[in-house]
């Protein structure tokens, strides 16, 4: 008998105690599934819901405050239009002349009364004073009844502390009507000076109180 011959049943009993061995091990237990926790996870989902909501109301509050400042700043655009064109419209307006006269009425008066707390107001302001008349009377006489509408308005202001040299004067006689026809109505529209501002009217100063 070989060396093999007396190995095998040896070998034989081996590999029976190793399968029964291997059999005789427990199966390893499943691993269990996590148990959910719905609470949590509904007070996760919960938190998160707040948080988007708190940030969206900061984001709404943000935008809100931004709107206001931009609606204000148009506001005080807006106002500060209108004042700025008021004070031009109150230096700008016209007065009027009796037929074939320069001397300053009583409502010219008041127009041009109101008038002087601005260019008080506001010393780099010039103005350009430009006398008209109605269609009546030859060129020549109109131009020269022209300028002296324009000279009684220069004096009156003059009078009231405004310098000579802020108030230049022309006349156009009858060459510029702004009312057209042969009739009362056009005439006294006509028999006018105007005001220009000259320089000095971009930003101007409300008077004081």
């Amino acid at each position: 008998m070989n060396r093999f011959s007396r190995l095998a049943p040896v070998l034989l009993l081996a590999g029976i105690s190793t399968v029964a061995a291997c059999r005789s091990q427990p199966e390893p237990e499943p691993t269990p599934m996590p148990t959910i926790n719905q609470d949590s996870i509904d007070s996760v989902n919960a938190a998160r819901a707040r948080e988007a909501a708190e940030r969206q109301r900061v984001a709404d509050s943000i935008a809100a405050a931004n709107a206001a400042r931009e609606r204000a700043r148009a506001d005080s655009i807006a106002a500060e239009n209108r004042r700025m064109e008021a004070l031009r419209a109150t230096i700008t307006q016209p007065i009027y002349f009796d037929f074939d006269r320069s001397e300053i009425t009583m409502q010219a008066r008041s127009t041009l009364e109101q008038k002087v707390p601005i260019l008080r107001a506001n010393p780099n302001l010039r103005i350009r004073i430009a006398g008209h008349a109605d269609e009546r009377g030859s060129d020549e006489y109109n131009v020269a009844l022209g300028r002296r509408r324009a000279m009684a308005a220069q004096r009156h202001l003059t009078t009231q502390g405004i310098a000579e040299n802020r108030i230049e004067i022309v006349s156009y006689g009858e060459e510029r009507p702004v009312a057209m026809g042969s009739n009362e109505s056009a005439w006294s529209q006509n028999r006018r000076d105007e005001f220009e501002i000259v320089s000095g009217g971009d930003r101007l100063m409300s008077p004081m109180q």
